[in-house]
């Protein structure tokens, strides 16, 4: 239980702080233990940032380790500061920021890079978020662009993990297995059908990506593509010593031409990261309209300004490639679907996001469960790259809604995707140049919009 209730319909209690709400478990929302095993467990996909620090910024898995704790204690600042939202990384995004990175050399140079690209996020995310003009920007991007730089990096996941030499090609029986079923678990119609009178199929459905993650990892151990683990007892010691000599502090500060290649991947990630505040927002309304006990405020600039911090602080001590988006979408919607079960499976939005997000910083103290997990870190990361491809196509198929459109997007989308680090600047300019030249019923002048 906690200390403060809230009253019918009203909002969840609060401390304020400046433009902040602040809530703290057990003081302001009750503790969720389903949210927690699920922290417990998911955890991982937080460790398996690891590869990738390691692979693009040359860094060793015990500096790697140091900022994934720094990640942590990130991913509960939006529920500490007022945000109903479940935070993750700009997932979409993490493909073009790859992409971006293979132009520079792992070591001071790339950690150079990250910290451009990830300040620059921090800025236009403290910018339009203090101003209001983040839908403005998007909207004044057309249709066809979005939704090609959606489907690009959904393409580019794709092609990363199931690529000649890739992780898929490495190691099938795992990812192929846990990838149909994890697909089969989240999207599937057959599986939503028998939801309703299967037990089972519920309690599995609690734990969408969980169920076909472990699945994989067991396959991995049980045909020899993962090592077993060494389990280790006792609390994890990141070393931080370590992970200083891995910033700007220790390498030196990017020069100006650096800052001015990673505008385009960064204006891409805020693109991608607004369409995610768009769909956290959609499942937060769906859910008020659910449960009419708990009013909920999604204050879309707090969501900016929060996400601004963490990539400010991310940029600084510890430059992340998944840079600090404001929804993991997989398990903001795993948690609303429990909240919109009633009082009684969710007290509050805000008590299972915490719970999720607090358990899961836990966690990543607790020994025995990092060094079991880390063998297997690539299945998370690979899993987590493959859902996101699958979704971003989806979605970004869904928005087109014309010939034109659809064939601009088309090719932006094989632009966006190609293995080549500037791939990302012609995409832009292929993309506004086909817009201006397919789709304008003018090539000059002013539109008429029809009334």
């Amino acid at each position: 239980m906690q200390m403060y209730h809230r009253e019918h319909g009203k909002e969840q209690p609060y401390w304020p702080f400046g433009p902040f709400k602040v809530r703290l478990p057990f003081i302001h929302y009750r503790w969720e233990n389903a949210d927690m095993i699920q922290g417990l467990i998911m955890f991982v996909v937080g460790l398996a940032m690891i590869p990738l620090l390691e692979k693009f910024l040359g860094m060793p898995y015990e500096a790697a380790l140091a900022f994934t704790f720094v990640a942590g204690i990130l991913y509960v600042l939006p529920v500490l500061l007022g945000v109903p939202l479940v935070p993750g990384w700009i997932t979409p995004a993490i493909p073009i920021v790859l992409l971006f990175l293979k132009g520079f050399e792992p070591g001071p140079e790339a950690i150079q890079a990250l910290f451009a690209l990830q300040l620059e996020v921090a800025i236009i995310f403290l910018i339009l978020g203090a101003t209001g003009w983040g839908a403005k920007l998007v909207e004044i991007f057309p249709n066809s662009l979005k939704s090609g730089i959606i489907i690009g990096a959904g393409i580019a996941a794709l092609m990363g993990e199931f690529k000649v030499g890739g992780r898929v090609d490495a190691t099938p029986y795992s990812l192929i297995i846990g990838a149909v079923i994890s697909a089969y678990v989240l999207f599937s119609l057959s599986f939503k059908s028998i939801l309703p009178n299967n037990w089972f199929a519920k309690q599995v459905a609690k734990f969408g990506l969980v169920t076909g993650m472990m699945i994989a990892m067991i396959v991995g151990w049980a045909v020899g593509e993962y090592p077993l683990p060494e389990v280790q007892w006792g609390i994890t010691q990141p070393d931080f010593g370590l992970m200083f000599q891995y910033l700007t502090f220790s390498v030196g500060f990017p020069g100006w031409e650096v800052f001015l290649l990673a505008i385009p991947t960064a204006i891409i990630a805020y693109v991608i990261a607004f369409g995610d505040i768009i769909v956290g927002n959609s499942l937060i309304e769906r859910a008020s309209e659910v449960r009419g006990d708990e009013h909920i405020e999604n204050n879309i600039s707090r969501v900016h300004l929060v996400t601004a911090i963490r990539n400010g602080i991310h940029a600084f001590f510890a430059p992340w490639p998944g840079l600090a988006g404001p929804l993991w979408t997989a398990a903001h919607a795993t948690v609303i679907e429990r909240y919109n079960m009633g009082k009684k499976a969710m007290e509050s939005v805000y008590s299972g996001g915490g719970a999720f997000w607090f358990s899961a910083l836990v966690a990543l103290f607790i020994l025995p469960l990092v060094t079991f997990f880390k063998p297997v870190l690539p299945i998370a990361l690979s899993l987590t790259l493959i859902l996101t491809g699958y979704i971003c196509i989806m979605v970004g198929m869904e928005k087109l809604t014309n010939p034109n459109e659809r064939g601009v997007a088309g090719i932006v989308a094989v632009t966006l995707a190609l293995p080549d680090p500037k791939s990302i600047i012609y995409a832009f300019a292929v993309g506004i140049a086909l817009y201006a030249l397919v789709e304008r019923p003018k090539l000059f002048g002013r539109v008429k919009q029809d009334k």
